[in-house]
């Protein structure tokens, strides 16, 4: 049975995703107000990134949504959020160049990204059934419940680890490829990298989703010594 003490074994991974959430956005929104010295939009600085890059192929299109922006590599299209695209912001380039670094990963065959493209389906499954199903075998007494719903959650935290490497490399890629592109002047990297500190939301999803693991695991392990 899930207790007290499972309860405030989470919390604190709860607060820390709170934060990162809070940090990034309230960094993103800072350097949204500073616009890049060459005055280019981040739909024109993701084009010129993906051509110096031999991805003169990969096509940038819009999409609605706040922060929305990721690489698709099921179609290799580079989409764009509004508050991105059509903006001159070093945080706009800073997310162009992030989502470049994954187009470029898609590319070069970087093991992490089609790890966790095959994790997808599963993680989907795992992450919105696997805690529920645990709970409910608790509730109704049926381990084989119990069970099932901890392996299907492990294949959503699964998803959750591996994405971490993923999103660190892709703000690794977008910060040297905006400096060797001369996209940024050099005093204007260092905002474009904070900005990239968005992958700090991953590492909160990871050690949220680590900490309800555990919870259930160990309130399994409850229930066998009983």
């Amino acid at each position: 049975m899930i207790t007290i003490y499972d309860i405030f074994l989470v919390l604190p991974a709860f607060i820390f995703a709170l934060y990162a959430q809070f940090k990034v956005k309230s960094t993103f929104n800072y350097y949204s107000q500073q616009n890049n010295l060459r005055g280019l939009t981040g739909a024109e600085a993701a084009r010129m990134l993906l051509d110096d890059n031999g991805l003169s192929d990969v096509p940038v299109e819009p999409v609605a949504g706040e922060l929305s922006d990721h690489y698709d590599p099921s179609d290799r299209t580079l989409h764009l959020s509004e508050s991105v695209y059509g903006s001159t912001s070093v945080a706009a380039l800073g997310v162009a160049a992030h989502e470049t670094g994954h187009a470029i990963q898609h590319k070069v065959g970087y093991t992490a990204l089609g790890l966790r493209g095959v994790l997808v389906p599963v993680a989907n499954i795992g992450s919105t059934l696997g805690p529920w199903m645990a709970i409910g075998g608790f509730f109704l007494h049926i381990p084989v419940l119990i069970h099932l719903g901890i392996i299907l959650f492990s294949c959503a935290v699964a998803f959750y680890l591996i994405t971490l490497p993923v999103e660190f490399n892709a703000s690794s890629r977008g910060l040297n490829i905006l400096a060797s592109s001369n996209i940024l002047e050099k005093d204007e990297l260092e905002p474009a990298r904070k900005v990239l500190s968005a992958a700090m939301t991953y590492v909160a999803s990871a050690a949220v989703a680590m900490a309800q693991l555990l919870s259930l695991i160990l309130s399994l392990n409850r229930r066998n010594d009983d």
